[in-house]
């Protein structure tokens, strides 16, 4: 393992030389040095010499005992707790657009515009008109017709679709303007720019698959025994471009936050690091697998566990033809590959949960992996309720949920096993 110390003294020999006298360098690299004076005198370091870079002094733990932190910046700290509320933003909108979906109020806004959306119907005649368009596509034509519908029906589907619209345009709004002020300020670093015009591309982006999505389902089906619903390839984008989002601003939060741990640099070490991405990884494909069952109300196909209607591979497994189509058309199929990834999901994190008793971790670090494999099994119970219930809307909600909390602990993870650089 590399010394923690030599670490150290790197650090102070390669950027703070013009700075400190070589009697003080030796004193804060030496071992006899105690980790509460390095980081006092760090941080009076940086209060003196504010024009030096924050990089000269990365973050440093050790495994156990070896902990030396530098502290994080003020402008650091505000830009993370922003980060985390662009998160948590996009974790509302996860959340709304899932029980928009679950109530089937995502086609009462027939049309998509940016600014005369944001002023619903106001006056009886508005709600009216609005009424009216809403009758003219295929969910009201072919489901909602032969239902007891109302005005008073219409006005609850329509604000909550609304709610989803102005949500998402709130996201935009609270990570647009605060990044342009920290840009003018000079606060944001080249690295974080770079990250920035990623997160502004795939907030536009996103905005256009939830219209894309919407529209799919406006049109008329191509068979007419076909239920009218959005496409669930378009849900399924839409729903992983969130989570994508989402992950980014956690990652580059959690980066002003959390300082490097000196891991050893051991084969367990990088076989348990491959693993909690492989996890993550795994943990965002049952999600999208998720999607596919949500779009195809493949939930409320077979509603036993474990088998399917008594049946460990039910008899329509393959119905389709070509076969690649069951995978993403067939409920049954759907719903097969979504049971299997969530229960092969859960044992992989019991596997590495195993893995990481007797493994050097940091006491976060080993926080966070019981954290995931608590969450793991609850997800795992939320669902198996979700599917014995017929699905109601309230633990479809929770269970949706769930996915993107287990999904933040498994991003949360894998940011603790990051690399320690090395000093150039």
């Amino acid at each position: 393992m590399t010394s923690l110390f030599s670490v150290r003294k790197l650090c102070l020999l390669n950027y703070s030389k013009s700075f400190l006298s070589n009697s003080r360098i030796k004193n804060l690299a030496s071992p006899r040095c105690r980790f509460s004076t390095w980081n006092k005198q760090i941080s009076k370091f940086l209060k003196k010499n504010k024009g030096l870079s924050l990089k000269a002094f990365q973050p440093i733990r050790g495994t156990t005992t070896d902990v030396a932190i530098v502290p994080f910046s003020r402008q650091q700290k505000i830009i993370g707790a922003w980060l985390f509320g662009c998160a948590g933003m996009c974790f509302g909108a996860v959340i709304l657009g899932g029980v928009t979906r679950l109530t089937e109020s995502g086609l009462s806004m027939v049309d998509w515009q940016l600014i005369k959306d944001m002023k619903p119907p106001r006056s009886q005649q508005e709600w009216e008109e609005e009424f009216e368009r809403y009758k003219q596509y295929p969910e009201y034509q072919y489901i909602i017709k032969e239902r007891d519908f109302t005005l008073s029906d219409f006005k609850f589907i329509y604000y909550m679709e609304y709610a989803h619209r102005m949500w998402g345009r709130m996201v935009g709004m609270v990570f647009l303007v605060p990044a342009a002020y920290f840009l003018s300020k000079g606060w944001v670093s080249t690295s974080l720019k770079r990250r920035l015009v990623l997160n502004t591309a795939l907030l536009g982006f996103q905005g256009f698959l939830g219209w894309y999505m919407v529209k799919s389902g406006l049109q008329e089906q191509a068979q007419p025994s076909d239920i009218p619903r959005v496409s669930q390839y378009r849900l399924a984008s839409h729903l992983g471009s969130a989570f994508i989002l989402y992950a980014l601003f956690m990652w580059q939060g959690l980066t002003q936050f959390l300082p490097i741990n000196n891991l050893p640099n051991t084969p367990q070490m990088k076989r348990l690091r491959i693993m909690a991405h492989s996890i993550k990884g795994l943990i965002f494909v049952t999600a999208i697998s998720g999607a596919f069952v949500a779009g195809l109300d493949a939930g409320l196909t077979y509603n036993s566990w474990p088998k399917m209607a008594d049946r460990w591979i039910p008899s329509d497994l393959l119905a389709i033809s070509p076969t690649w189509k069951n995978f993403f058309e067939n409920p049954t199929t759907v719903q097969f590959d979504h049971r299997h990834l969530a229960e092969s999901t859960v044992v992989l994190i019991g596997i590495f949960w195993y893995m990481c008793r007797n493994a050097p971790l940091p006491p976060r670090m080993r926080m966070a992996v019981n954290a995931l494999l608590g969450m793991g099994i609850i997800q795992a119970s939320l669902g198996i309720t979700t599917l014995l219930t017929y699905v109601p809307t309230p633990l479809a909600a929770t269970h949706q949920s769930g996915s993107l909390i287990l999904l933040s602990i498994a991003i949360w993870l894998t940011h603790e096993f990051r690399r320690l650089p090395i000093p150039k």
